[in-house]
């Protein structure tokens, strides 16, 4: 039966969650200050209020702030509570920052650091452990821990890395990108979930009170059950709620509340296992991120609200535990040599495993000094060996103050053996591939959807999507059939190969219902459309019956593929040649260009950057042919003729430059030109032909009428019609009338 708190009670517990809450916030502000990961500072905060300065200072203060008996069983009940509660957040968004294909990726470097800096510093950690005093053990109802179930619960504390500071270090010196920086990233997540289990296994032991076969398999099994039934079917489970709250479109407050429900029932089930529901948290974190309906909005509202509210008052609750005064004599002693051993023995362990794997000395020193960052799981594995009895207060104080030691080693460390770090050639073509992808309108890291009714231009449309886009994301082909013929999905597959793919059936559909079906699944969490348009022999349509229902209905960008014409014999497409690419200060254009230019990169397709430049009274061509000899990239050599000296010509320079830099960026094969003419569409129709292009790509804002219907602007629609090249159309959507 609930229990009422009386008014005092309550005043007390309010005012600890505001002075923790500030003071974490502040002290953790100093720190980032510092160049120092922000956890330092919400420890001290804890440690300032606690026992150590608070209680010494102000005596009677800190006994109202932490009242004794008979108020010091309820009080410390609900900050505790709270204090678990936040710990639940901190875990699931360390969830959300471990890629567990990532670690399988990185393969043996990931593997030997990973081995050197677990098994050196927890070996470590056993004997030390193993040597400690009674005086160091905990007692649970009067029972002591056995001497294994505290010494590996020792070895653990001082043998794991803490994911999330690793890589706010990382990222705050800008190292998150580089491959020692990926591979650290990997280490850490390895050792995160390496020590969840080991911490699992370890917990359910201490929790079961004796050292049985039967027990320990009980774990064992348990916690394996659990996590290969969370990968296989919490996975499914998670993405049909996800899918089902994003059938409208992005759904903030569904999406979280998939999140919650996710992070509690798994840790309904971790602690019914007898192990901590923390871990059900973290297992949850990493099940949300991997889901394809994953809403990044919902996971960047978690991340600030643990980042601002949840780990400030964790961490300052951990400190809040620390008394300094019980480390004094052999308990100093102590403190010493375990803090030793997870410093130097990490350090060392680290360098040993990159060595192994064939990295450099500098480099396994920069892994040695990352890996040393500690905070969340360490804290975590102090206050359950200190839930369970295995730990006393000053062992509690022990372990705590290795975090702040040791991530204080690692912020420094990092920034002292990274300095002047040069990585390979082919890291620093990826890093400014990575830096110009970051910057993209079109071109970015979400799923792909392929409607596909027709035969030439679908397959043409996978060609252009899977050599623009990176290979590491999915796409869906949506293959719709009506009156008995549909796409070759065989074709479309072998296109696509290498690609992550699924494939959904549209039979029997008229094409209004198609267009809904794939809008419907472009809400899913897809970044683009991209379509193959059959021609519409009744002309009443601006693309195609289809493409035009899509355009009507979608907030997505759209690439529309017309008039496919390198289709080989066996039906797979050949590359392309020469592109032209009609370039304006737009964003359609813009997107266009990334378009263009990663095919380009990918295909070493030629491409023409061309600007026609409207001009009035001239004729139809006379621009070109002034302006014929001055091609090449070389702007200043359009200064020689006197249109190019005009404002317009100016201007056209301008964007031709920024085009012409983004395609070096990604090595695409460029050249650049610009023309007069009074009718920009004909004139690019024109050109395309001139230059022998087998490729148009062009961006077009899309526009709808009054009525609804789409408008792609004339130049658009006129190169549709009458180019005798293949068409790629870059359309971004306008905003809805309201």
């Amino acid at each position: 039966m609930l229990t009422s708190l009386d008014h005092h009670q309550l005043l007390v517990f309010w005012v600890q969650l505001l002075v923790l809450y500030a003071a974490a916030r502040i002290l953790g502000e100093v720190a980032r200050r510092l160049n120092l990961p922000a956890v330092v500072g919400q420890l001290s905060a804890g440690l300032l209020l606690g026992p150590s300065v608070f209680g010494v200072v102000w005596p009677s203060g800190f006994d109202w702030f932490l009242p004794g008996q008979p108020y010091a069983e309820q009080q410390s009940a609900m900050l505790l509570a709270v204090s678990w509660f936040s710990a639940a957040f901190l875990l699931v968004v360390a969830g959300y920052e471990t890629d567990l294909d990532l670690i399988r990726r990185l393969g043996r470097a990931a593997a030997l650091v990973t081995i050197g800096s677990l098994a050196v510093p927890f070996v470590g950690g056993l004997v030390v452990g193993w040597a400690m005093p009674d005086s160091f053990y905990g007692q649970l109802d009067g029972v002591a821990p056995s001497r294994l179930v505290f010494t590996l619960f020792i070895a653990v504390s001082v043998a794991v890395s803490a994911l999330a500071v690793v890589a706010k270090i990382l990222g705050d010196l800008g190292l998150m990108r580089r491959d020692v920086g990926q591979i650290t990233i990997a280490v850490g997540m390895a050792n995160d979930v390496i020590g969840w289990i080991i911490l699992g296994i370890i917990a359910g032991l201490a929790a079961s009170g004796e050292l049985s076969v039967l027990d320990i398999g009980f774990t064992v099994i348990g916690l394996s059950a659990f996590l290969a039934g969370a990968l296989v079917y919490g996975q499914r489970g998670v993405d049909v709620a996800l899918r089902a709250v994003r059938r409208e479109g992005k759904n903030l407050q569904g999406a979280l509340t998939v999140t919650l429900g996710t992070m509690l029932v798994f840790g309904v089930i971790t602690q019914g296992l007898g192990v901590e529901a923390v871990l059900g948290s973290f297992v949850a974190g990493v099940i949300l991120a991997r889901s394809r309906y994953h809403q990044i909005e919902s996971q960047h509202l978690i991340e600030d609200l643990t980042a601002v509210l949840f780990a400030p008052l964790f961490f300052a609750t951990a400190g809040l535990r620390l008394d300094l005064s019980l480390l004094q004599g052999s308990a100093l002693a102590w403190a010493l040599v375990l803090l030793a051993v997870a410093l130097v023995l990490k350090f060392g362990g680290s360098l040993v495993g990159a060595r192994w794997a064939g990295l450099t000395t500098r480099e396994g020193m920069v892994l040695g000094a990352g890996l040393n960052a500690r905070g969340a799981l360490e804290i975590i594995i102090a206050t359950v060996g200190l839930s369970l009895g295995v730990f006393n207060q000053t062992t509690f104080t022990i372990i705590v103050m290795i975090p702040l030691v040791t991530s204080l080693f690692a912020s420094i460390g990092l920034r002292v053996f990274s300095q002047n770090l040069e990585g390979s050639v082919a890291e620093r073509e990826r890093l400014a591939r990575e830096e110009a992808l970051s910057r993209n309108l079109l071109i970015t890291n979400s799923r792909i959807l392929l409607p596909s009714a027709s035969t030439a231009n679908s397959i043409v449309a996978a060609q252009i999507v899977h050599f623009a886009w990176p290979e590491e994301l999915p796409a869906t082909v949506m293959a719709v059939r009506a009156n008995g013929s549909g796409p070759n999905l065989e074709v479309l597959e072998d296109v696509l190969y290498g690609r992550e793919l699924d494939v959904a059936h549209l039979d029997d559909v008229d094409l209004v219902e198609a267009a809904a079906q794939i809008v419907a699944q472009s809400k899913l969490g897809y970044g683009v459309i991209a379509v193959g348009a059959v021609a519409d022999p009744s002309r009443q349509t601006f693309v195609s019956p289809l493409v035009d229902e899509l355009l009507r209905t979608s907030d997505l960008p759209v690439v529309i593929v017309r008039k496919a014409r390198n289709l080989l014999p066996g039906r797979l497409p050949g590359i392309f040649a020469q592109a032209l690419v009609p370039v304006v200060a737009s964003p359609s254009s813009r997107a266009a260009e990334e378009l263009a230019a990663n095919l380009s990169a990918r295909l070493g397709t030629r491409l023409m950057l061309s600007h026609v430049v409207y001009e009035t009274g001239a004729p139809a061509g006379f621009g070109a042919q002034l302006l014929a000899p001055l091609r090449g990239g070389v702007f200043g050599s359009l200064r020689s003729g006197q249109s190019a000296l005009s404002p317009e010509a100016d201007v056209a320079e301008r964007v031709l430059a920024q085009a012409y830099t983004h395609a070096l960026e990604v090595h695409a094969n460029a050249d650049t030109e610009i023309r007069f003419a009074r009718s920009p569409g004909v004139e690019i129709v024109r050109q395309a032909t001139e230059i022998e292009a087998d490729l148009i790509v062009l961006g077009g804002r899309l526009r709808r009428l009054d009525d609804g219907r789409p408008s792609l602007g004339p130049n658009v629609e006129h190169v549709l019609e009458h180019a005798s090249q293949t068409v790629v159309a870059v359309i971004m959507p306008d905003r809805r009338p309201e």
